[in-house]
């Protein structure tokens, strides 16, 4: 079926995303536009009517991740469930293999191109904070959870997750082993408690 005028083939957008994730954990941020585009399978034109620079594409990829890591704030879970699936994907995404590799990558290249690393900060983890605040502000409204100062809980909330995954990602050390679902449990378990109503 032809495509209507104007209208996206997201699959186009979703294979250069994969293509330059691919590409920037394996070589960098040296990488080409032009490798980006044959890599995904696209036309050089394609790709940048849909990414202009590589700033938006940083923004892009950082977005995505971020909706990834997000997704169960709009479940309409429990606490417990919504967080331990947040600190869940959490974990994945900045302590996996592959989320080590791009936090490496970011940090690497923030010196010669700060715009890409605020325009990944800021679709990324600041989105991602921002998110987990409104959510906390709205337990607070319902009573569920007692959070005065939702923007500082959703920074202590990641921290807790994390610990310093983030921080072995960035410095290419090895992590200690651990069960990522019982650890994103206890974290849930141990914020709501800090966090209960009396």
């Amino acid at each position: 079926m032809p495509r209507v005028v104007g209208q996206v083939d997201e699959t186009k957008t979703e294979a250069i995303l994969d293509a330059a994730f691919a590409l920037f954990s394996e070589k960098g941020a040296g990488v080409s536009m032009e490798a980006i585009a044959r890599k995904a399978g696209v036309s050089r034109q394609t790709l940048y009517n849909r990414f202009p620079s590589r700033v938006e594409m940083a923004r892009a990829l950082a977005s995505r991740r971020s909706d990834a890591i997000s997704a169960p704030l709009r479940s309409g879970g429990d606490p417990e469930t919504v967080l331990t699936g947040m600190a869940r994907a959490l974990l994945e995404k900045i302590c996996s293999r592959d989320g080590r590799g791009s936090m490496r990558g970011v940090a690497m290249i923030s010196p010669q191109a700060p715009e890409v690393a605020h325009a990944i900060y800021d679709a990324g983890p600041a989105e991602g904070l921002r998110r987990l605040s409104v959510w906390l502000a709205e337990q607070d409204r319902k009573g569920l959870l007692v959070v005065p100062d939702p923007a500082a809980a959703a920074e202590m909330f990641a921290g807790m997750t994390l610990g310093h995954g983030h921080l072995r990602g960035i410095l290419g050390v090895p992590q200690p082993p651990f069960d990522p679902d019982a650890r994103a449990l206890e974290t849930a378990r141990r914020f709501i408690r800090a966090f209960a109503p009396a």
